[in-house]
């Protein structure tokens, strides 16, 4: 009964590890099968080990030589190395069976517990790892912290310089950094919504253009002394300004 137990826990825990951590936050389908099929032989072959005298011993053993698997496939980032052990803890634990149930139960919890933790994006959002490669050959530590600081916006913790080119007038470094917080553009003062539009400020106009000229207003003639005004003398317009043509 233990084992159906211990087996249906496994399935459950690997399915929250995968799809409700990994994949959501890291999004790369070729490991989430590497994680269902590992953890799911591990746990096949654990229980079938656990009967035996040398089942313990048998599946560290185990645990050892699946670990080597990563040095000949592709390179893995540090996180999903963590993911990687994860599963085969997770497929180990329940095949092995710890007595008391609870106790098995408990350390299942806790690897997850502790990957949801740890590999949460708001634990140390700020600290980044990067490899920068410099148009300039660099020996002056303050100095290449200087630059990294300007290039990369944040402050520099440690920088080690892996290839110093002379010749091309190149530096690779790898940096470790904290990146600091981007402040959006405020508005400028006395304009209710930030700076003026280029419309607003006659910006849009192609370089050399002409200004248009004032709009003309209409003047009407003042009749001589001694006259009615017509209700049917046309008006006349005269511009005030003219525009330069």
């Amino acid at each position: 009964m233990n084992t159906i137990i211990l087996i249906a826990a496994d399935l459950a825990a690997i399915t929250v590890l995968t799809f409700a951590l990994y994949l959501r936050r890291h999004r790369r389908r070729d490991l989430v099968v590497s994680y269902l099929g590992m953890n799911v032989g591990v746990l096949a072959v654990a229980t079938a080990l656990s009967g035996s005298a040398a089942g313990i011993g048998l599946g560290l053993g185990l645990f050892g030589v699946l670990s080597i698997i990563r040095l000949r496939s592709t390179e893995l980032a540090q996180h999903e190395v963590a993911y990687y052990f994860s599963a085969l803890a997770l497929g180990l634990i329940a095949g092995i069976g710890v007595e008391p149930l609870w106790l098995t139960l408990s350390l299942m919890g806790m690897v997850l517990l502790v990957m949801f933790i740890g590999d949460n994006p708001k634990v140390l959002p700020a600290y980044r790892h990067q490899t920068v490669v410099l148009d300039r050959a660099i020996s002056n530590e303050s100095e290449l912290h200087v630059r990294l600081e300007e290039v990369l916006n944040g402050t520099v913790h440690s920088a080690t310089i892996q290839e110093l080119d002379l010749v091309n007038d190149k530096t690779i470094v790898d940096v470790r950094y904290a990146a600091r917080p981007s402040f959006p553009a405020t508005a400028q003062p006395g304009h209710p919504h930030g700076s003026p539009s280029q419309n607003q400020l006659g910006f849009d106009q192609p370089a050399g253009a002409l200004t248009p000229a004032p709009q003309e207003l209409p003047v009407q003639l003042t009749p001589a002394p001694g006259t009615r005004p017509s209700s049917t003398q046309p008006q006349q317009s005269v511009p005030t300004s003219a525009g330069v043509a």
